[in-house]
């Protein structure tokens, strides 16, 4: 696969045409079925000098359940890039209890096409944010940790699920020990229970001695150690709530993989990877209207549908543009697209990684997968 970039004038036939490739390829992979015009600045990937050889690697897909029409339609147009699928999430309660989540649709589904479905636990609490106080509390009494283990073993039997991702966020930075304990014997558990996977979720560090809420307690020589495999949460520099940015920009991405091969190793890594971008109103201002979130696709379309000229930020290898809205106001997007997935994917290769993840399914992104079937072998567990 090559990337183009749409000039003035060009049109999916003329594109086809250059190249000496099938139209309908172009239009397929670049999920231009349903569109009138080309944007200028819009990076289009073409068929051509593809590789004999691709590297296997796993792919994990997060996945917030909504109806069961929905979450059938995204489990069968993604399983053949998916080696786990991972419903968010089952919420630990103060008593070592776990929420259900409504995701029998999705295991059943991701069976069907030997798809491994995953647990993923997670201190939210009802508020709806990750609760630093409930974990802490869970951290420091043993036998709260005994009950949860307990239940996430009769979950994973239950459901007959391939294994668990531990995603616990903003841990208090004194029980960075604790944690690393409860991992330990959740590991040793889980492991004498059947052949369960364990991973972790962990926020994008560059140093071991970087400060935070969401960092300190999250030691990654120490999950390198002990877990089977971990996510690198690498997105998210630029949030909904925060400054207008690229969400992950490869010269940051870069930072955390550098810290991360030199503590875990590389085989026990899946790099995060976001799936959507966000559009943010102008001037920005701190405590105003947060971003709101859309499709990769989405952002292309919507591009079209104001005029604006899509531009590419080289040092974040991230696209972008500007628009002015029905009621006069600038917004600005920043999204992804082959050529900074296609960044994104060297990455895998470069840092001999295990795979990636994505956050989340649900949204339309077509060169993503055409991308990634070009690059890689999708392993099957």
């Amino acid at each position: 696969m090559v990337n183009y970039v749409v000039k003035a004038g060009d049109s999916p036939w003329s594109i086809a045409k250059k190249y000496g490739v099938n139209y309908n390829d172009i239009v397929a992979i670049n999920g231009l079925t349903n569109r009138k015009n080309l944007v200028i600045g819009e990076s289009l990937l073409i068929p051509i000098n593809q590789s004999k050889y691709r590297e296997e690697i796993e792919v994990n897909g997060f996945i917030i359940p909504t109806t069961t029409a929905r979450d059938k339609e995204i489990v069968d147009q993604n399983q053949k890039y998916l080696t786990l699928i991972t419903p968010f999430s089952y919420h630990v309660n103060e008593n070592g209890t776990l929420t259900d989540l409504r995701d029998d649709t999705i295991i059943k589904e991701a069976k069907k096409y030997n798809v491994s479905p995953m647990l993923c636990v997670a201190n939210i609490s009802s508020s709806g944010g990750f609760d630093t106080e409930l974990i802490g509390r869970i951290l420091n009494d043993k036998n709260i940790q005994n009950t949860l283990i307990n239940n996430i073993i009769n979950t994973l039997k239950r459901k007959g699920l391939g294994g668990v991702i531990v995603d616990f966020e903003r841990i208090p930075p004194k029980d960075r020990q604790n944690y690393n304990d409860f991992l330990q014997e959740l590991v040793r558990r889980v492991h004498a229970a059947g052949k369960y996977l364990v991973g972790t979720a962990l926020a994008p560090k560059q140093s071991s001695v970087q400060t935070g809420p969401w960092y300190e307690a999250h030691d990654y020589e120490a999950h390198g150690k002990i877990v089977d495999f971990v996510i690198l949460m690498t997105y998210e520099w630029g949030w909904s709530g925060g400054p207008p940015r690229a969400v992950a920009p490869i010269n940051e991405v870069i930072k955390v993989l550098n810290y991360a091969v030199s503590v875990i190793p590389s085989y026990k890594i899946m790099m995060g990877v976001p799936y959507y971008g966000y559009d943010w109103k102008l001037p920005f201002v701190q405590g105003g209207p947060f971003a709101e979130a859309l499709g990769n696709q989405e952002a292309v379309i919507r591009a079209e549908k104001y005029g604006a000229n899509i531009k590419y930020d080289v040092i974040s290898q991230s696209p972008f543009y500007n628009y002015m809205d029905e009621n006069r106001v600038m917004r600005v997007v920043w999204f992804e697209d082959s050529r900074s997935m296609m960044a994104k994917f060297n990455l895998v290769i470069k840092y001999g990684l295990r795979g990636v993840s994505y956050w989340v399914l649900g949204k339309p992104f077509p060169q993503n997968w055409a991308l990634l079937n070009s690059m890689f072998r999708v392993k099957k567990l």
